[in-house]
């Protein structure tokens, strides 16, 4: 299985509902659901079936223009009122990546540009807008790679944690994109390591999966023998996604990943977190104004198991990511370049 041919969200050729691959499934079955109730979409961004940020953002671009065609009215404020509701409830689904926020909002503003015209031709520039998002993830993606690349050597051992592959965005990925492209240049001696990312298991169901069929050279280690794999020397340097960064660097990512940014820090490995523009949110002091997810207990104590693993009655401390202090990062690999400390500076330097 080529990953880089799976796509994680498509709008279907006759606009009547969206093409989401359950990632809940993988690896072990590849399943394309066909969603057009608003309800099950919110369902599949909440249950992770459709996940990572710029994949969630695609999927909330189609959603909003998939939601304006399915509005039967011909008055203007009804439409634009049912459509601001449905914004508002697939806004609900998870608080923590900005891209959820950030497509719904674009979509919105589109709409609202273009209130003089026919409800038609409003439902058309949506989806439109949604293609348009969902083509400049790839272009993102690509880009982040390119950079990314760039700070590779040949033989290289790279650490990753969670799933920021081709699967969470549109194609490419943003951690592993640097080595999808070192692929296109004909790099085959990468070593590639997943932290199995606890407790949804993304470095183990997805990002193994990915890197392997691509044709790297994968390990799959337990999230909590990151440091034994460091002190060997084996990592020379650390990619990683993130769903929020705030305007002074702090970033949000999968629970986890500031645990790998601070061994990172001890063992001397440079640590990059990459962040397409629509993940970078200015509008935040801090990462201590990041809302952070709480999810379930039940994935930790019987996900993955055949009987529950755990007392009945323990409580659960499950959120689903942590925030890295800007102090740990050694640089923030946007599209339009890589910003290092101060991050604020180089956020806006850069246009942010």
């Amino acid at each position: 299985m080529n990953a880089l041919e799976l796509d994680t969200v498509l709008l279907s050729p006759d606009r009547t509902c969206l093409e989401i691959l359950d990632q809940t499934l993988l690896p072990g079955e590849v399943k394309t659901l066909h969603l057009s109730d608003m309800r099950d979409i919110w369902e599949a961004i909440y249950s992770l079936r459709v996940r990572g940020a710029p994949a969630i953002g695609v999927c909330a671009g189609y959603a909003l223009a998939l939601a304006a065609s399915q509005i039967e009215t011909e008055d203007k404020d009804v439409f634009f009122a049912r459509l601001r509701e449905t914004k508002e409830y697939l806004a609900s689904a998870r608080p923590t990546a900005v891209n959820l926020f950030w497509a719904l909002d674009r979509m919105w503003q589109t709409a609202e540009a273009h209130a003089g015209e026919s409800i038609p031709a409003i439902r058309e520039t949506l989806f439109a807008e949604a293609q348009r998002i969902r083509d400049e993830d790839v272009a993102i993606s690509r880009s982040i790679g390119e950079l990314g690349f760039a700070l590779l050597h040949h033989g290289d051992g790279i650490l990753t944690h969670c799933n920021a592959g081709t699967l969470a965005t549109a194609k490419y990925g943003t951690a592993t994109a640097p080595m999808y492209i070192a692929l296109e240049h004909g790099w085959n001696d990468l070593r590639v390591y997943c932290d199995e990312t606890r407790p949804l298991l993304q470095g183990a169901r997805l990002t193994a999966l990915e890197m392997h069929a691509a044709g790297l050279d994968t390990t799959l280690l337990c999230d909590n023998a990151a440091s034994s794999l460091m002190q060997t020397g084996k990592v020379n340097i650390i990619f990683v996604g993130c769903d929020r960064v705030a305007r002074n660097g702090d970033a949000a990512n999968k629970i986890g990943t500031s645990a790998v940014a601070i061994l990172a820090k001890h063992y001397g490995i440079p640590f990059y977190v990459c962040a397409p523009s629509s993940t970078i949110d200015m509008s935040l002091a801090s990462g201590a104004e990041i809302p952070i997810e709480q999810r379930a207990a039940e994935e930790v104590t019987e996900m993955w198991y055949k009987k529950r693993m755990a007392p009945e009655g323990v409580g659960v401390y499950n959120p689903a990511f942590d925030v890295t202090d800007h102090s740990l990062i050694t640089g923030i690999i946007t599209e339009r370049g890589i910003c290092t400390a101060p991050f604020e500076d180089a956020f806006r330097a850069l246009g942010f």
